[in-house]
């Protein structure tokens, strides 16, 4: 939004400092008070500096309602006030407060932050204290009432007022005149308005000014309620589809009758409405700039039926001064009859003031009035006014009963309860609701023999009757806003707060003048002739659309469905960033996010997809796929709209802190150019960000008409730099990516060259996809205790919230600091245990204080989050630990500061060694990088974000080390995703097989440098000691073998299902008679349903797993076991090579059906890497290579055989603890007797393994040194980096991300 700064004259002189001193000048009969303690003590000598009298004035009596009055003699503009003690005496006051009037009744008390302001008055007799108005006041009268003093003497105080003279124009209002306001022509089309007013009133509702136009427009300023709403229309078209309307509302309780400024600037459709000095900001709706107004403006109603409020408005009956509109002096203006004034019955040029006299009750308060006594008729009426839902309004202790007036949640309730000898009769009266909204209401009740009768707000309507058989006999007193004396018949409610006025006592007016003088009455701790209520409401503290509720003494913020939470709504509770909640262990999802925080921009609603190595942020638009277009040309343009899912401001959000965005757009033509024309100018182009039209269309960059297949020179027309620009009678497509941010989103899109005969085209626009966050990764590093980083000073008035992460190793250190002159914050870390929030707002210095169970100096990030609003203070860490503050119920508010804010270190405090990023304040992130690149001793950046995150990766994938982050490697694990937890899984028909080689050969016809790398891949010892195995399955078949390992010699191991679908683990091992066989577990597993088995061997002690349904932790240890000599193949779902017979007869027919997942032996992924190359097969990208894995038949990925729960992997060393009685069953062993002719062939094997022993020693050891440095999963290896460098200088500008290659795992598996 553009913020407008405008400047309006005012009627006293800014030029000259307001800074006089008014009241020493003044006669002594200008000063009154409530009393005073002898004649040598009058108020006449209350004079700073002076020594007259007794050198000051104290009163007779030192409590609460004394008060010292000044009379200035004509309205002065006060800009401060000094006081001091009485000289030379122990007399003197500590806390004073300030009240204002026009006229000595109706007293009004000085506001500061939201409170009825207390000032700090003196700590001695002869220093003077002077305070400078926050908000400077036009008055005549001002009345000091002393609030606390001096315990060593009394009351005493000399004063001082400064301002300078104040002199407007006034004009008043009857409710019936109007001024109107000719313009020199008919008909004004205006783009800046500034209008300034002050006006007074005592009524509610009224019009101040209007003004309309024939087309629609107009612009109407209204009391609504005591409110002020401006309502102004800059123009609606007539099919209804641009509205301009735009109403906004501010300020409350403006009929109390005391003036109040008005200022309207607005330029084009930004405006700018202030209210006594609080200014609202914002945009008009619609697309029009101009106010089109006819004839005239009307001030103070409006002389016919305007089209925005409608007839039966009322006119503005009250006060105006210093009219001005646009330069010119209305109120001068009719002074000298240069306007239109015939409305008027009786022009008058000074105010006529009301004669209501209001009454202030606190919870402690009480009014007492006489009334007739022993009269059959109680005939009782008064106006309130409250933010209370309960109190009591009036009881009165009749001759044989009690009478009671009540607010019961809103609502006006009567009880009148009579006793008699015989009989207790009653009567309930109950009328309206909600009327503790602030507004006054006017309650009248008459009550007599058989009949009561309620009124409310003097409307027929609301009255209710009681025909209960009553007969009264008043008592003759009545209480008002509180009872706190014993009764039999107590009323419901004992206390009152808020205000009361016309008050009427047995159909007369109560004399409070004489109530004031202490000769009609009684009263206690009540504040005649004025209201002290306050708005708590207004402005409304509740940020981000939370709703106020209030009560007398404070408020309250109901932030549902806001995405904020806290005391006023200030903090958002969503994370930043997709980014963001992948740090937290989150999958993608659709998630909500607010990119700036606290600051104006709500929460946005996107799609996050959290892949390998980026994270994707997708914003969706509307504009649906191949959009036909036809009917455009050049001078007639077909403009398409293209709206997301969030506001401008909001993408642009995103795409400002993103690392990397793009958007694909597609053009689909046929017979329709896109870019170049003879001229030069396209007939198509699109509009970003900044509403910048673009020339460059998808693949190509800023600054070149051309599309991808120009940048490429592949277009099919090569005279040509786009396709469609061939204008070829057949289709065809511009397509590409927009990868320049800066211009990014697309939000409209011009096209023009389809009116032709045959000529169409179709336009798609992709969503926004971006990835990284420079914001949340936003780090720099401290390396000694006196470095720190410096800003611009913190604006953080009423609501300030502080949010980073740090880490270190120091044991203390301050975060941040910022100062002002009394006012600070700051944020520490005091102990390795103990974070500090402190801040001083005025009101002295608060601090909140963490105490973290564990060290926080552990090298690992930590988050703080620190917020300060004018309800509460809120410190966390870690979101684990939280403590708050509630601020005081009256007092300072605003955090004044003015150094620059440090960030590291600063004013001799302990200096902080370690790392903060993203270090965000009130939702705007500090540039932590840029500025340390410009400072010693501070470095950009800041590595090291394993210790912290890598516990995200899962199943045994490694946390790899980024600049601005950390990646998951999922290599050698069964697992992909960005957090290694995704399966990876695959479908098996009858004679689908996986086979993964640990001895691959060389691919015939192989360059070098391929069978260098296969030598390179071979391990250097096949002869294992220990198995891992992992794997999840499902099938629905039996018998089968799940997976095989075979060798060059005869040993194996085989995991197979039996006929009965049981399970069996089979290990054939040299130097055994015969194979060795664990029946795993005896049901039948071959139930559709998902099984895991977790498998570990290490020498001679063998441990199995399998779940879900019920756990079996077993182990065994054979007597004697050998290691699995020469391992060469892993196979899964059949077997082949050197077998055992009776593993064909009994389980390899007809094959494995069903799913595999997850499925790992000793650090190899044999089916992942299967399905890796299926993948590439299916693309044909890549050509043959020495790949350990291959497969036959059809294979297809699928997780159906994963389960539900993640097996770890089993510790090999023996755990006597793992045979407990939960383990279920023991396992039995089985020996399996060999065949005959294995037997033999083992004899002459014997001789030959000497020989080729010795061979294989050398193959082995160089194999295992080669696969120590196994590829990884992905590279940053370009495809066709040696390409020729004399590429055109187009392609040169057009950056993308290099392809990843797969460097596959060289060990072969079968499954």
């Amino acid at each position: 939004m553009v913020i407008l700064k405008l400047h309006v004259s005012r009627c006293f002189n800014r030029s000259k400092k307001c800074d006089e001193a008014l009241a020493s000048p003044l006669p002594h009969t200008a000063f009154t008070s409530s009393s005073v303690f002898s004649s040598g003590y009058a108020p006449g000598y209350a004079k700073l500096n002076r020594r007259g009298g007794a050198g000051g004035w104290s009163p007779l009596d030192s409590d609460h309602y004394q008060w010292l009055q000044v009379d200035l003699g004509y309205r002065k503009q006060v800009s401060a006030i000094a006081t001091q003690g009485r000289y030379s005496s122990s007399d003197w006051t500590t806390q004073y407060r300030l009240l204002y009037s026009d006229t000595g009744r109706n007293w009004k008390a000085y506001h500061q932050d939201g409170n009825i302001w207390a000032f700090s008055g003196n700590s001695n007799s002869e220093s003077a204290v002077r305070h400078e108005l926050q908000q400077g006041i036009v008055t005549r009268f001002l009345r000091l009432i002393p609030v606390s003093w001096s315990e060593e003497g009394r009351i005493g105080l000399r004063i001082e007022v400064y301002g300078c003279s104040y002199w407007a124009d006034v004009i008043n209002f009857d409710g019936q005149g109007v001024i109107s306001y000719r313009f020199k022509v008919k008909k004004m089309k205006i783009i800046k308005d500034v209008i300034a007013l002050r006006f007074k009133t005592s009524e509610n509702e009224g019009v101040i000014l209007h003004g309309e136009g024939q087309q629609g427009d107009y612009i109407t300023l209204e009391l609504h309620k005591a409110k002020l709403l401006l309502q102004i229309n800059l123009g609606s078209n007539q099919y209804g589809s641009i509205l301009g309307h735009t109403s906004v509302t501010t300020g409350s309780l403006l009929d109390d009758n005391h003036w109040h400024a008005v200022v309207i600037e607005r330029y084009r459709r930004n405006v700018n409405f202030t209210l006594d000095g609080h200014t609202q900001h914002f945009r008009t709706n619609g697309e029009f700039d101009h106010l089109d107004l006819d004839y005239e403006l009307s001030f103070g109603g409006m002389p016919y039926s305007g089209k925005p409020v409608g007839g039966g408005r009322k006119n503005f009956k009250g006060c105006m001064e210093s009219i001005n509109y646009n330069g010119d002096n209305i109120t001068d203006l009719v002074r000298r009859k240069k306007l239109d004034t015939s409305s008027f019955r009786n022009l008058s040029f000074a105010c006529v003031e009301t004669h209501t006299f209001p009454v202030f009750f606190n919870a402690t308060s009480f009014l007492q009035l006489p009334g007739r006594a022993n009269h059959d008729t109680v005939s009782v009426g008064f106006q309130f006014r409250t933010w209370n839902p309960d109190g009591l309004l009036l009881f009165s202790n009749l001759d044989d009963g009690t009478l009671e007036i009540s607010l019961e949640d809103g609502k006006i309730i009567v009880h009148i309860i009579v006793a008699t000898a015989a009989k207790n009769y009653r009567a309930d009266l109950q009328s309206g609701s909600g009327l503790n909204d602030g507004q006054w209401h006017a309650v009248r009740l008459v009550a007599k023999e058989n009949f009561a009768m309620l009124t409310l707000d003097g409307e027929e309507v609301s009255a209710v009757r009681s025909t209960s058989p009553l007969s009264i006999t008043t008592g003759g007193t009545y209480h008002l806003g509180g009872y706190f004396l014993q009764t039999l018949l107590p009323p419901s409610q004992r206390s009152y707060q808020g205000c009361m006025q016309a008050i009427l006592v047995d159909d007369q007016p109560a004399d409070l003048h004489a109530v004031e003088k202490g000769t009609v009455g009684a009263f206690e701790n009540i504040s005649l002739d004025m209201c002290a209520i306050i708005d708590r409401c207004m402005p409304n503290h509740c940020e981000h659309g939370g709703r106020c509720k209030q009560t007398w003494d404070s408020f309250s913020c109901n932030c549902d469905g806001t995405g904020y939470s806290g005391a006023t709504c200030h903090t958002s509770i969503h994370e930043p960033s997709c980014e963001a909640y992948k740090h937290l262990g989150r999958s993608s999802d659709t998630y909500w996010i607010d990119p700036d925080g606290s600051g104006p921009l709500g929460p946005l609603k996107v799609n996050c997809n959290m892949t390998e190595d980026k994270v994707w942020t997708t914003v969706v638009n509307n504009l649906p796929p191949r959009m036909p277009i036809t009917g455009s040309s050049r001078e007639r343009r077909a403009v398409l709209q293209v709206n997301y899912s969030a506001s401008m401001d909001q993408v642009i959000a995103i795409t400002t802190s993103a690392e990397h965005c793009e958007q694909q757009i597609t053009y689909s033509c046929r017979m329709s150019r896109l870019l170049n024309t003879p001229d030069g100018t396209p007939y198509t182009w699109w509009v970003g960000r900044g509403s910048e039209k673009h020339f460059y269309w998808g693949g190509s960059g800023p600054g070149i008409q051309k599309c991808a297949c120009g940048i490429n020179k592949n277009c099919t027309d090569p005279k040509y730099d786009c396709n469609c620009d061939a204008d070829a009678n057949q289709w065809r497509e511009d397509s590409g990516l927009l990868t320049y941010k800066e211009h990014l989103p697309v939000s409209q899109v011009a096209v023009g060259d389809t009116n032709r005969a045959r000529s169409e085209a179709k336009l798609t626009v992709g969503p926004l996809r971006c990835h990284g966050d420079n914001n949340y990764w936003n780090a720099a590093s401290f390396t000694t205790p006196s470095s720190y980083l410096h800003f611009a000073t913190f604006q953080g008035e009423t609501s300030a919230d502080i949010s980073f992460y740090f880490k270190t190793s120091a044991p203390y250190g301050v975060f941040l600091e910022n100062l002002g002159n009394t006012d600070f914050i700051r944020l520490e870390l005091k102990s390795p245990t103990v974070v500090s929030f402190s801040f001083d707002v005025g009101n002295g210095p608060v601090e909140l204080t963490v105490h973290a169970a564990a060290p926080l100096n552990d090298d690992q990030w930590h988050r703080v989050m620190a917020e300060r609003n004018i309800k509460e203070a809120v410190l966390r860490v870690d979101q684990a630990y939280r403590t708050s503050r509630l601020a005081p119920a009256q007092g300072h508010t605003r955090l004044e500061l003015f150094s620059q804010l440090y960030v590291g270190a600063a004013g001799g405090q302990r200096g902080f060694l370690g790392c903060i990023r993203a270090l965000r304040m009130n939702g705007v992130t500090l540039n932590l990088e840029e500025r340390a690149k410009v400072t010693p001793g501070v470095m950009s950046g800041c590595q090291g974000h394993c210790t912290s995150f890598g516990v995200y990766c899962r199943n045994g994938g490694k946390c790899v080390e980024r600049y601005n982050g950390y990646l998951c490697d999922c290599t050698t694990t069964a697992f992909n995703g960005p957090f290694c937890t995704k399966d990876v899984g695959g479908y098996f028909e009858a004679g689908t097989l996986v086979k993964y080689n640990f001895m691959p050969e060389a691919v015939h016809g192989a360059s070098k440098d391929t069978k260098a790398l296969t030598q390179q891949l071979m391990p250097n010892d096949v002869n294992l000691t220990k198995e891992e195995v992992t794997f999840s399955f499902s099938t629905s078949s039996a018998p089968a073998i799940l997976v095989y390992v075979s060798s060059k010699t005869q040993d194996y191991l085989a995991v197979v299902l039996r006929s009965n679908g049981s399970l069996q683990v089979r290990y054939n091992l040299g130097g055994l008679r015969e194979p060795f066989a664990i029946d795993v577990d005896p049901r039948n597993l071959a139930n559709g349903q998902p099984h895991s088995m977790n498998m570990s061997r290490h020498n001679r002690s063998i441990s199995i797993q399998v779940r879900p349904q019920r756990a079996h932790a077993c182990e065994r240890r054979p007597a004697f076991m050998n290691p699995l000599k020469q391992c060469h193949c892993v196979y899964l779902c059949t077997e082949t090579g050197p077998i055992d017979p009776v593993l064909i007869e009994r389980y390899n027919s007809p094959g494995f059906t069903g799913c595999l997942s997850r499925v790992q032996f000793n650090g190899v992924a044999p089916l992942k890497s299967a399905l890796r190359k299926a993948a590439e097969a299916q693309a044909d990208s890549y050509p043959a290579s020495a790949s350990p894995v291959s497969y036959q038949g059809k294979l297809v990925q699928s997780n159906c055989g994963a389960s539900p729960l993640t097996v770890p992997p089993m510790s090999a060393t023996p755990n006597p603890g793992s045979l407990d009685n939960t383990s279920g069953y023991f396992l039995n062993e089985t020996p399996v007797p060999q065949s005959a002719s294995l037997l033999h062939s083992l004899i002459p094997g014997g001789i030959i393994a000497v020989v080729i022993f010795t061979i294989l020693c050398t193959l082995v050891f160089l194999i295992r040194y080669m696969f120590r440095h196994k590829g990884t999963y992905h590279t940053n290896e370009a495809k066709g980096s040696g390409e020729s460098a004399t590429e055109s200088a187009d392609t040169a500008i057009i950056g993308t991300d290099n392809p990843e290659t797969i460097d596959e795992s060289k060990k072969e598996w079968f499954i």
